[in-house]
């Protein structure tokens, strides 16, 4: 196989984000949010998949015709802002006006904050909350908190999306990686179980989001703090 080849390859494994979107998005239509969180899982693992691949071949130089980074823009937008916000909008947990505060400050801000040049910082994190609704939604389905406290939280995290806060990428942020890593995976985990179990999961599954859902949060924000870090 060929270095071209392989480079392309992993644009097209890239570009399968923009078919679970789909997916997701007609699941979310026929409100099977269950349905619709797997595929937004799934997607999110080929988004977690694809980075590591796409240095390891090069693909900037291998397969420069498609631009990667656009590529990734486009279905993050998809899988992490539109949806969610629409099942946060049509799932009744934001009832009346509160919905549509929410549906429009979510994708107002998130498309400011994924068109900005400086959403990346020095050691690969992103500086403001990377927009991660999906995540948001997820935890939102499951606990399903009173929606004061949801419309409360999506005000705040849109605002946090421009403040100089650190918020690490389980990935490629090196720093306490060896605790990051295991959480977003865990995460990952109990936003399955919760899913596949149409979010009446186990107490333990709904702490298990809690917890690593607040560790993600806060961990570059910590780093700052400790390391006296400055964006």
């Amino acid at each position: 196989m060929s270095k071209t080849f392989r480079a392309y390859f992993v644009h097209m494994f890239t570009a399968t984000g923009a078919v679970f979107a789909m997916l997701a998005m007609l699941a979310a239509a026929d409100a099977e949010w269950s349905l619709m969180f797997l595929w937004l899982v799934v997607a999110l693992i080929v988004d977690g998949v694809d980075g590591p691949m796409a240095r390891k071949y090069d693909v900037k130089s291998k397969a420069p015709i498609i631009d990667g980074v656009l590529l990734d823009l486009i279905i993050d937008y998809l899988t992490y802002v539109f949806i969610p916000a629409f099942a946060l909008f049509n799932s009744g947990l934001l009832p009346g006006w509160t919905g549509w505060a929410a549906i429009v400050v979510i994708t107002f801000a998130s498309v400011l904050y994924f068109s900005d040049t400086r959403m990346k910082t020095s050691d690969a994190s992103f500086s403001g909350f990377p927009g991660c609704w999906n995540m948001f939604a997820v935890v939102v389905f499951a606990v399903q908190p009173d929606f004061w406290i949801i419309l409360a939280l999506t005000i705040v995290l849109s605002v946090a999306m421009f403040l100089p806060i650190k918020f690490v990428h389980p990935m490629r942020t090196r720093r306490w990686q060896v605790i990051t890593l295991p959480m977003a995976l865990g995460w990952t985990g109990f936003a399955i179980w919760a899913a596949w179990l149409d979010f009446q999961e186990p107490q333990l599954v709904t702490i298990g989001l809690i917890v690593t859902s607040f560790y993600l949060m806060v961990a570059g924000a910590l780093q700052q703090v400790i390391f006296r870090e400055k964006l």
